[in-house]
């Protein structure tokens, strides 16, 4: 049966004698919609009601976040918002879909201006606020509802790298310890002497070890005095950086990698190229100083002075396998002590300290 609503006894039909949308004939009758009774209005004023209703259930569903605008519409998934990502002082438009929050944000600032962002630095992530006509700080809980404009801001305290190493989350890497270098390069007896210890000491310890050699067709093997035994990559390569897609994936392969121990060849080429790719990455890079030189010592220490700038870590053999047993309790203290009974040779470093 069909219920009726009565109106007021005063109400009368608007001049003319027509209600809007429809004639005076157009009859209401009642219908439900979760469990609620709605009267059946002209068409076009049915259609806005039934798309209220539909909004008003998209938002129970949907709420948006906290710095969303009460006119912005409904988090619809998939659908893409434009966004401008500022840096500096540069501005490029993408898209992110409709709800992403800060890390996904973070992630398009890493896609767009990865190569350009100084990976020992703290961000903080602002919003332009029409409201202030300025940029304010992400509010919490933010999420992408409509376009809008963002930026990536460097805090001016740069954080500090500890330089803490542990066995289980370190690689050592390798750099161009080739027969052919051995006549041109400052000290090779004695960086070969030291890299030697230092892989006896990640075979004691079961650390990783990466090798490469540069262009072995021309110049060369790894030296025979290097024992690669348990390497778990040595690879063959023409780019300056180790950092090869094949390293990558070796890394890939190994949990909870945090730190790399690099030496090798040269100084201001390979090694320098290799750190700082390694940082871009986020991973922290401790070059040994007595295992690693070039062709000339201007280059040699003029690199490591300028690495030691950027934040990366210039030290020692000895220091780095001290540091990875951390005890003298340590079960594998007796073997290591053995590697550095003897001192490390200086190889020409004293002399430019």
């Amino acid at each position: 049966m069909v219920r009726r609503r009565s109106r007021s006894r005063d109400w009368e039909p608007p001049p003319g004698g027509s209600l809007p949308g429809g004639s005076n004939s157009t009859r209401r009758r009642s219908c439900t919609s979760g469990g609620a009774e709605l009267e059946r209005l002209p068409a076009n004023m049915a259609a806005a009601a039934a798309e209220h209703q539909q909004q008003q259930l998209l938002a129970e569903a949907c709420p948006p976040g906290p710095a969303s605008s009460s006119s912005a519409p409904p988090l619809l998934p998939g659908v893409s918002v434009p966004v401008l990502f500022c840096f500096s002082v540069f501005a490029r438009p993408s898209s992110v879909p409709r709800g992403s929050g800060y890390e996904a944000l973070i992630q398009k600032f890493l896609s767009l201006y990865g190569d350009q962002l100084d990976m020992h630095r703290k961000f903080v992530v602002q919003l332009f606020a029409e409201e202030w006509s300025q940029y304010v700080d992400l509010p919490k809980g933010f999420v992408v509802a409509e376009r809008c404009k963002v930026r990536l801001v460097p805090l001016q305290i740069q954080l500090t790298t500890l330089g803490n190493l542990t066995p289980s989350s370190t690689v050592f890497f390798c750099c161009d310890m080739q027969e052919r270098f051995r006549p041109a390069i400052k000290y090779f007896g004695d960086i070969i002497s030291v890299g030697q210890r230092l892989l006896q000491g990640a075979r004691i310890l079961g650390i990783p070890v990466i090798v490469t050699e540069q262009y072995p067709k021309g110049l060369g093997s790894t030296v025979q005095e290097i024992d690669l035994t348990g390497a778990k990559l040595v690879l063959p390569k023409t780019k300056f950086s180790m950092v090869l897609p094949e390293v990558e994936a070796a890394l890939a392969e190994i949990p909870g990698v945090r730190s790399v121990v690099l030496f090798g060849v040269e100084t201001h080429v390979c090694i320098q190229q290799t750190a700082l790719e390694l940082v871009g990455r986020g991973l922290e890079v401790h070059i040994v100083a007595d295992a690693t030189s070039s062709r000339s010592m201007m280059d040699r220490m003029f690199a490591l002075e300028r690495l030691a700038r950027t934040g990366i870590i210039v030290t020692t053999s000895e220091a780095i396998l001290l540091q990875l047993i951390a005890d003298k309790d340590h079960p594998k203290f007796k073997e290591i002590q053995n590697l550095i009974k003897a001192s490390a040779p200086e190889s020409g470093l004293l002399s430019k300290v």
